[in-house]
């Protein structure tokens, strides 16, 4: 019989198996706890590594004002075991069985939270002085690079790579940012947006080069398409990233073509007894009307919640995952926030001057806010976020003053 069917059942000799020892997996094994699971709980992580969090990497561990970011969980307390350094290779779900190189671990409820992986740069694996930054181990190895005040070269003007030209900058780095787009974000945030935050690279001493592409990578130098040559005592590419899949081939289990685990509203897989949370896995937005997939911390905080509810209380009783998307940059001085979901808007507003220190969008659907952008305006956004949660219609006025309360905008 399925998990599905044995919902109200918490007997401790069922075991829940996580995969994955990041934000998502960490928080669900808690959850469960708190939830009351009374049963076994196994966390498996790639990384030898204590589970940590990973957003200070592009900060504080990056400029070595932090050795780490461990999670402050008392495994142990819990009775959540800890299988460190144990990859994950393949998953047999008729037996109920992950494969590893270890041998094979058996589990009733299986939840995939692997996350993603930052994408490579063709042609540039195995160049000396090329880094990506996801791993503790990647900030590791860039914190001496960072020291030395080098010549950077970033790849990808995204929110990583304007979040390590802000570290590097404050390290004393020469920093050149090179974007194959037109503008910064060009992926997440349209161009009468992102067309205020390109000063934002020359106002911190960084160079910012757009519509540039890499054509290779060599060491000591990216050079472009165009035939600039740029010095380059290391590379960091932030050019996206996929979620970590991979190992799902021949499972059954239904991947997306965006590489991540399709999901129901409740976080259930196509497969029985296995759900998947966080970076890896996209689900259905009734809010929105589609299936979206975020790659942000928040996500991977708020989603073991439901996870773990579901697997207590059966999906009878469990809730359903419906969040506004929430994030939040630190960047060239800048507290940089955004909730919300604007693919489908029809209508933008501004709150203050974009050329300014402070200023939101806003995004309408049909007169309904459904997504907000504020910088260095926390208080629009704690705002914004509960009348996006609300549905709320927008009085277009009050919401382009940027002078009142943007809750007093709900009509």
């Amino acid at each position: 019989m399925s998990e599905h069917g044995k919902a109200a059942k918490t007997s401790t000799d069922r075991r829940v198996v996580i995969v994955g020892a990041g934000m998502a997996g960490v928080q669900t094994a808690v959850a469960l706890r708190e939830q009351g699971w009374r049963g076994a709980i196994s966390v498996l992580g790639a990384e030898p590594h204590q589970p940590y969090d990973r957003p200070p990497l592009s900060k504080a561990v990056l400029l070595g004002k932090a050795e780490g970011s461990a999670f402050e969980v008392d495994f142990e307390s819990l009775g959540i075991e800890l299988e460190l350094g144990r990859e994950v290779t393949g998953l047999r779900a008729a037996e109920h069985l992950l494969e590893t190189e270890a041998g094979p671990v058996p589990y009733d409820v299986l939840v995939v939270a692997t996350g993603a992986e930052p994408l490579a740069l063709p042609g540039s694996e195995g160049v000396p002085g090329v880094h990506l930054l996801r791993t503790l181990d990647d900030a590791e190895r860039l914190r001496p690079v960072l020291a030395r005040q080098h010549d950077i070269v970033a790849v990808g003007a995204g929110w990583i790579g304007a979040e390590f030209a802000t570290a590097a900058r404050e390290a004393g780095c020469r920093v050149t940012v090179v974007e194959a787009a037109e503008l910064p974000l060009a992926g997440a945030m349209p161009p009468e947006v992102a067309v205020h935050m390109a000063q934002w690279y020359a106002d911190s001493g960084a160079r910012l080069l757009t519509g540039a592409r890499v054509a290779a990578v060599e060491p000591g130098a990216v050079l472009l398409a165009d035939g600039t040559r740029l010095a380059a005592d290391a590379v960091v590419v932030g050019i996206g990233a996929r979620p970590t899949t991979g190992w799902l081939a021949g499972s059954g289990m239904e991947i997306a073509a965006d590489h991540s685990v399709v999901t129901d509203d409740r976080l259930r897989t196509s497969l029985p007894d296995v759900y998947a949370v966080g970076d890896c896995a996209s689900f259905p937005s009734a809010r929105y009307g589609e299936r979206l997939l975020v790659h942000h911390w928040d996500n991977a905080l708020q989603g073991p919640r439901t996870v773990a509810a579901n697997i207590v209380h059966g999906p009878a009783e469990g809730p359903v995952y419906d969040p506004v998307p929430y994030f939040w940059s630190e960047q060239f001085g800048r507290f940089v926030q955004y909730a919300g979901h604007h693919a489908a808007a029809d209508e933008l507003l501004w709150r203050g001057d974009p050329d300014g220190a402070a200023w939101t969008v806003c995004w309408l659907r049909a007169g309904v806010l459904v997504a907000l952008l504020a910088v260095g305006r926390p208080r629009d956004l704690a705002q914004g976020r509960k009348l996006i949660e609300r549905g709320a219609a927008i009085d277009r006025a009050k919401a382009a003053d940027a002078s009142v309360p943007l809750k007093t905008a709900a009509l």
